[in-house]
């Protein structure tokens, strides 16, 4: 009796395994379906309320001399935001980076209008599941087709959550500061 239970019911629970297995994952590829249509946008504004890193940075400051703000937008609307700082050396603070930008930003004016060697990421976040790693790709691959950018470097506060994120998308520690650290993702 134990013997035709066990042959009846054991191909019964593999192929509901499989079953499972199969919704699992169309519904693991609908989760990320944006991600395929979402491209890379240069934004004017954000919601500053809305940066878990950094909401006391108004949009004057992220649109300042050397500064931008980029996107990622699918259907009309953006699911991740990263601000951006272009300098010619690694700031320790969000002070440093706005006085480092700034004059990387009159420098340009004097030669070719290219501001700034390293691009600054000082704050990331995302409103939608997988916005993070998708807006650090992008933004990764546009710095790569620039002639003029040839480091992307973080000033992430001193969390590990920030660790964690940039070590998990193939970023290394440069240097930890007083209230921030440091990330660099190699470009080649």
């Amino acid at each position: 009796m134990i013997k035709v239970l066990k042959k009846t019911l054991k191909p019964r629970i593999k192929a509901r395994i499989r079953k499972n297995r199969q919704t699992l994952n169309k519904n693991i590829n609908n989760l990320f379906e944006w991600v395929k249509g979402a491209e890379l946008v240069e934004l004017k504004e954000c919601n500053p309320s809305e940066d878990p890193v950094r909401p006391e940075l108004d949009n004057d400051f992220r649109t300042g001399y050397g500064r931008k703000i980029y996107g990622v937008k699918y259907k009309g609307d953006i699911h991740a935001i990263m601000c951006f700082a272009y300098t010619n050396k690694i700031p320790k603070s969000v002070e440093e980076l706005e006085k480092l930008s700034t004059d990387a930003f009159l420098q340009s004016a004097l030669r070719d209008q290219n501001i700034g060697q390293i691009a600054i990421a000082y704050t990331v976040w995302s409103k939608k599941r997988g916005g993070g790693k998708l807006i650090v790709k992008e933004v990764f691959k546009k710095i790569k087709k620039s002639n003029h950018l040839n480091r992307l470097v973080t000033l992430s506060p001193l969390t590990e959550m920030a660790r964690k994120f940039h070590e998990r998308n193939g970023a290394k520690l440069v240097q930890v500061n007083e209230t921030t650290q440091n990330f660099e993702y190699k470009v080649i």
